[in-house]
């Protein structure tokens, strides 16, 4: 558990903005940051960042909150896990509870994963760096690549013993369960026997896999010895913490400089990247242990629209290498392709140049994608004129996958010089091939309806669709009302009094007693929850602070007072939909007040109203004679306070 005070300095400590900012790129936009969400797969910017309020919201996923709940969205970090991250990042000392046996059983599958491989990371450095056969072995095999110890401090590698159940002795005797290591792949049952384990990467060096916020999630083990029975590297399971496909090696130490280059080099394997950073390029990550996925180059796209992809320089090599890079065109980056000298990695490449050099190759061997793929190909071909045929059609395939239309187009006139075809015939095949995969994408999208469709009427007998809320919905209106005392709370208008002299009033009390003096309290729950709460402050004279309500630890309270302090609006939506002209709200704040205020009551009292008429027709008149004159007395009472509701004067009504 972690005190109050403790949590008060942690947010107090963390700054939103350069939290979100080491997961994804920010722009400033006004006095806020725009990116690309993390959660959803958006090619136009609708991920914002308030550094004045703290919090974010994204329009194209509908989530929101504060930096501990951007930690636990993204990470899928408990509410403590988030806390002693961000903790860490801003130095602010907790004190950490050693977990008995007891505690480690009741984790959760998820967190008992993260606490079993941490304890495997270390468990691997130390038999590396402390161990005879450690430091014979492993630490002989990294010296050999020339490796530093900084850098094998850096990136955490170790070395697994090349015994059947050292690691899992060791673990079993510290409390950790068999069910966690096993779905970890860092021990297996025995085929040969029943109830007897051995370790999953006896005698391998290890590569940590880690996830955007440095936590081992997983392992790459590399065999040392020639065993044709046993694979060269061997990979973590896939997991609910490890994902292959959503994962790239090296990218939670190269992030920064993605973002600060503005560019990704893309390798192949963990040495290549542990290489190019000892050498002073961190910029650099890898897709090791699986092909190049589409998660894969999302994630990279959350830095950086630029990628340049490094090879081996065999033909097998880069025509490898091709469909990777046409997935890459697909999601709108920008690609270029770098190859080594025949029979040289990017890993090897490094270690023989000083980094003036590297970067002096890497720079004058950076070609653009497409313009490479058709040298590439018309060296293939030759004078063959079928293959000419065939490759013409690949490098339109390619260009064809490129979202944008002006980038098409100067693909197009480079390609028609270089292949010497005239734009016209690339233009009709490229017009072909993306009618073909839209007419395919159209049909996939009615497939997906109409199953959609059978499931719907399947299920229907057990489910009712809920209908969304409309405008006219009396919440919308008790949200306006909060979103305004928490974004003006302590802002004054003026106003007429009884005797007719002005007064100048807090937004906060006036609206508050505007609410109770007409027994207007709120319906929806939550809204009341926060309004209760606005009103414990008024009535303690205490100032009505945003992020009291932002970091409540009432998740409903947060999660509403983020939605309603993130509008992407000057005024509510709905005011626009009634041709009510609005002008800004801080300089025509008393008219936003009034407004909101008449808006809740005539809402509340129309609804009253149609309450009131349904109870007339339901009931008998004759049999009930006294329950009906009760209920049109009832009506002529509500009739009146609706006529007596005047208009605000700030409102201003377009015919």
């Amino acid at each position: 558990m972690i005190p109050k005070s403790k949590i008060d300095e942690i947010l107090e400590a963390a700054r939103i903005e350069e939290v979100i900012g080491e997961f994804i790129t920010l722009k400033k936009s006004g006095r806020s940051f725009k990116g690309l969400s993390p959660f959803s797969n958006e090619r136009t910017p609708s991920f914002m960042v308030s550094p004045d309020k703290q919090i974010y919201k994204d329009f194209s996923s509908g989530k929101g909150g504060n930096v501990v709940s951007f930690i636990m969205e993204l990470e899928h970090f408990s509410y403590p896990e988030a806390l002693k991250w961000l903790a860490n990042k801003y130095q602010v000392e907790i004190e950490e509870v050693e977990l008995s046996s007891e505690q480690k059983e009741a984790e959760s599958e998820r967190e008992s994963l993260y606490i079993v491989t941490r304890f495997a990371e270390e468990f691997f450095q130390n038999q590396l760096t402390e161990t005879d056969e450690g430091k014979s072995i492993g630490l002989s095999y990294f010296k050999e690549r020339g490796f530093t110890q900084e850098t094998i401090k850096k990136f955490r590698v170790g070395y697994s013993p090349d015994s059947w159940n050292e690691f899992y002795d060791t673990a079993i005797k510290q409390g950790y369960k068999k069910e966690f290591l096993i779905k970890a792949g860092l021990i297996k049952e025995s085929s040969k026997a029943e109830d007897q384990y051995y370790d999953g990467y006896k005698g391998r060096v290890i590569f940590p896999i880690h996830n955007l916020s440095g936590r081992p999630i997983g392992f790459g083990g590399r065999i040392l010895v020639e065993d044709k029975k046993a694979p060269k590297y061997l990979n973590s399971p896939q997991s609910i913490i490890y994902d292959k496909s959503a994962v790239l090696y090296g990218l939670y130490f190269a992030k920064g400089e993605i973002i600060k280059k503005d560019f990704c080099y893309l390798v192949e394997g963990y040495t290549d990247v542990i290489s190019f950073s000892q050498k002073g390029i961190e910029n650099v990550v890898a897709s090791s242990g699986t092909a190049l996925t589409v998660a894969q180059i999302r994630l990279i796209k959350r830095y950086t629209s630029n990628i340049t992809v490094l090879y081996d320089g065999d033909a097998a090599g880069i025509r490898a290498s091709f469909r990777g890079i046409d997935m890459i065109l697909e999601e709108g980056m920008n690609v270029k392709m770098v190859s080594f000298p025949e029979g040289e990695d990017p890993d090897s490449f490094s270690r023989k140049n000083d980094l003036e050099e590297l970067e002096a190759y890497l720079s004058k061997n950076a070609f653009d994608f497409i313009v490479s793929k058709a040298r590439i190909l018309l060296g293939e071909a030759g004078n063959d004129p079928i293959k000419k045929a065939s490759l013409v059609k690949e490098i339109v395939s390619s260009i064809a996958l490129i979202p944008e239309a002006i980038s098409r187009s100067v693909y197009i006139k480079e390609c028609s010089s270089l292949l010497d075809i005239e734009e016209k015939v690339l233009i009709n095949e490229l017009n072909k091939i993306r009618r073909i995969r839209l007419n395919q994408q159209e049909r996939n999208k009615s497939r997906l309806i109409d199953e959609e469709r059978n499931e719907g009427e399947e299920s229907a007998v057990e489910f009712k669709e809920i209908p969304e809320k409309l405008y006219d919905d009396v919440s919308v209106q008790e949200r306006d009302i909060l979103r305004i005392i928490l974004s003006y709370a302590d802002k004054t208008i003026r106003i007429l009094a009884d005797d007719g002299n002005e007064l100048e009033v807090e937004v906060a009390p006036f609206m508050v007693h505007e609410l109770i003096r007409d027994e207007m309290l709120f319906e929806d729950e939550t809204c009341l929850k926060v309004l209760n709460l606005i009103i414990e402050y008024v009535d303690g004279e205490n100032p009505i602070l945003m992020g009291d309500f932002i970091n409540n630890e009432d998740n409903e309270i947060s999660k509403l007072a983020v939605d309603l302090l993130s509008s992407k609006y000057d005024l509510h939506e709905w005011w626009g939909e009634r041709k009510i002209l609005v002008e800004g709200e801080e300089l025509k704040l008393k008219r936003a007040v009034e407004g909101s205020l008449y808006s809740y009551k005539s809402k509340r009292i129309s609804k009253m109203i149609h309450e009131n008429q349904e109870k007339l027709k339901e009931i008998d008149a004759e049999e009930k004679e006294e329950e009906v004159f009760e209920i049109l007395r009832t009506q002529q009472m509500l009739d009146k306070i609706k006529a007596s509701l005047s208009k605000p004067s700030g409102r201003i009504i377009l015919s």
